[in-house]
């Protein structure tokens, strides 16, 4: 390992100047070689060395050994999210992996450290130290000798069920001991009741007790708490939960260990949402700047360029819902349109060029080509670099001076002779063979936008003139930009576009009663979104809320579904009800709104190949401790809970231009 160690030192040392000449700002990064085995305990880990006792390990470690050993599957990096962040690279890996991995890492150091989200837990973490110390708190409540160690690990497992319910576009903020009880509320009246009967102690305390006095609210001084729906459900366990006391047959307080616990999941389940909300972006956005380094820059080695390009290759065309794929292939359209954009504006002020004369006047042909980097930036000569002028702004002086010193090797490493905006016309993506098309195929609607929205009256005598003008850079300052604000919904809501989903061939499948199979049922952008959004939105999981923590003015729970044409999985919703009823200690209820199709009009729809239309309902599970009531609503008790169309306004306020 010290060895491999020494090796790296070099390409994590390079790989680190070029990512900031690309204009990249990665936190500092501590490499660290591991074997096999610890990869995958790392993996399980979620990227940290040390987490609190759990079997949830234990059990992602034995998955990524088998994936290993079964099913081809190989770890090549896990990087987590501090400052400085912390990497993991296998010793058995080649060197071409071991260089595509850095170069991946130092993009993902530049996203976490940028990316607003990420902000929204905190700006620079100290996550490494913040997992340990939860680790040593939880292990010392198992070691507790008045603590039953089974008791710690259930509470844990309740918890976890519930690990996403968070309000993961809100900030962070610790819950303290001051001010968590339930909001006070004014008993007097009816104590003063209870004082004129004149009834003893033993019966007072029997049977008026505090919690008596609870459900004794009167009509008008009762309301439901929270007075908005709260997405943050382990918040509000945490100020309002109580524990079920069989032996006392009611809800007592939680202890001090379980308040504890139940805080430290709430906080870390903060810490890794922005990871889970900008998954596509952070993995296409590493996926790109490593293709610039290892491809574009020649951070591959002639000897490793083909063991690289293979594995990537496989990486991006693994199945399902790829981040990787997806994300590059979305933050390549962004620098492509948004290089399109410059340019056709560019050619609009080009005297005798209209939006509506474009195509037919433009020889797209001759602009690529007056595109293409010039002999200077294009390619380097070592017998020529008393020619490179001195005051070119692409070209980095001390790096020239160096060069000629011999103190830079620039046959290995070439792009430190340039600038941030020599790099950027070195690899301007429009003239790169598989983007030809993009200026010629721009759309008339699309042209006419431009044009009305220019309000730049310069005019150029000529089309050179007017790509003698282009910035380079455009594309890449632009890409900077949306990694700033953006998560993965808005991300793709804003530019998966119909030209986005005909250049990739993407489509949507559906699952129809009438054949009892998939079929693909359109190429539609708007589909093909709103089916990804279903995947993104709340982590992929259904949206649940805390309606009422004072249902039926008995301090029972009701959680709400927000229905989005994706029914829950009912018996999946009693197991998690059960879970809900150990943190609340009383009865909690669930509405939600269910699809039924009735056998006949499947059979009729099927005999003139339809899709039957199911009559949606409402419905409200409720667990008391002991069995299950299901109990069905009204449409107008439920109408709330259906969304019209799949929220998109997912982004904070203050953050919206």
């Amino acid at each position: 390992m010290q060895h491999e160690a020494e090796k790296l030192e070099e390409p994590v040392r390079e790989a680190n100047e070029l990512a900031r000449k690309l204009g990249l700002e990665p936190y500092d990064v501590n490499y660290w070689i591991v074997d096999y085995d610890e990869m995958n305990e790392l993996i399980a880990y979620g990227g940290f060395q040390n987490r609190y006792p759990h079997w949830r390990w234990g059990m992602g470690y034995d998955r990524q050994q088998k994936q290993g050993q079964f099913l081809g599957g190989k770890a090549f990096e896990i990087v987590n999210n501090d400052n400085p962040a912390h990497a993991f690279l296998q010793v058995s890996n080649s060197m071409a992996d071991q260089k595509a991995v850095i170069t991946h890492v130092e993009a993902h150091g530049d996203f976490f450290a940028n990316n607003e989200w990420f902000a929204m837990f905190s700006r620079n973490p100290d996550a490494a130290a913040m997992l340990s110390v939860h680790a040593e708190t939880i292990g010392e409540y198992m070691q507790d000798t008045d603590i039953d160690r089974s008791e710690v690990e259930r509470f844990i497992d309740h918890v976890l069920t519930l690990e996403d319910n968070i309000d993961q576009h809100q900030r962070y903020e610790p819950l303290s001991d001051d001010g968590e009880q339930e909001p006070d509320v004014d008993y007097g009246d009816i104590r003063d009741e209870l004082a004129n009967l004149d009834l003893s102690d033993e019966v007072q305390r029997q049977v008026f007790d505090e919690q008596w006095l609870e459900t004794q609210q009167r009509e008008d001084e009762t309301g439901t708490f929270p007075t908005e729906p709260q997405r943050d459900i382990l918040a509000f366990l945490r100020r309002y939960g109580k524990r079920y006391d069989e032996d006392a047959g009611k809800a007592v307080e939680m202890t001090e260990w379980q308040k504890d616990v139940l805080e430290i999941l709430r906080r870390e389940s903060y810490y890794f949402a922005p990871q889970k909300v900008t998954k596509i972006m952070n993995e296409g956005w590493a996926s790109y700047w490593e293709s610039v380094m290892m491809a574009g820059e020649n951070f591959a080695g002639e000897n490793e360029f083909i063991t690289y390009a293979d594995h990537m290759s496989k990486v991006l065309g693994s199945g399902g819902l790829n981040p990787y794929s997806l994300g590059l292939q979305l933050w390549q359209f962004v620098e492509n349109t948004e290089n399109r954009r410059h340019v056709v504006e560019k050619l609009l002020c080009v005297e005798g060029i209209t939006w509506r004369n474009f195509h037919d006047t433009v020889d797209f042909s001759a602009v690529l080509d007056a595109l293409e980097p010039d002999d200077l930036v294009a390619s380097v000569d070592a017998d020529r670099l008393e020619a490179i002028p001195a005051d070119d702004s692409r070209i980095d002086g001390d790096a020239v001076e160096a060069a000629q010193r011999g103190e830079i090797d620039i046959e290995t490493y070439p792009w430190k002779l340039f600038t941030y905006e020599g790099l950027a016309e070195r690899h301007y993506s429009l003239v790169q063979p598989a983007n030809r098309g993009y200026i010629a195929r721009i759309s008339r609607g699309e042209l006419e936008r431009i044009s009305r929205y220019m309000f730049d009256h310069e005019r150029y005598a000529s089309v050179e003139a007017a790509l003698a003008d282009v910035d380079f850079t455009v594309g890449w300052d632009r890409m900077r930009e949306i990694r700033e604000s953006h998560n993965d919904i808005t991300f793709v809501d804003e530019f998966l576009t119909q030209e986005f989903v005909d250049e990739h061939n993407y489509f949507t499948y559906e699952y129809l009663q009438s054949s009892d199979d998939y079929r693909a049922t359109s190429t539609d952008y708007e589909d093909v979104k709103k089916k990804l959004m279903l995947q993104l939105t709340n982590f992929g999981k259904p949206t649940i809320v805390v309606a009422d923590g004072n249902y039926r003015n008995r301090n029972e729970l009701l959680l709400e579904h927000r229905y989005n044409g994706v029914a829950l999985d009912i018996p999946q919703a009693r197991d998690t009800l059960e879970r809900v009823f150990e943190l609340w200690g009383r009865p909690v209820a669930l509405r939600t709104i269910i699809k039924v199709y009735d056998d006949h009009d499947v059979e009729i729809a099927r005999r003139r190949d339809r899709e039957p239309e199911p009559e949606e309902m409402g419905l409200e599970l409720r667990f008391d401790g002991d069995e299950f009531e299901e109990v069905e609503l009204t449409w107008t008790e439920v109408d709330h809970l259906a969304a019209t169309d799949v929220d998109y306004d997912t982004k904070p306020d203050e953050w919206l231009a």
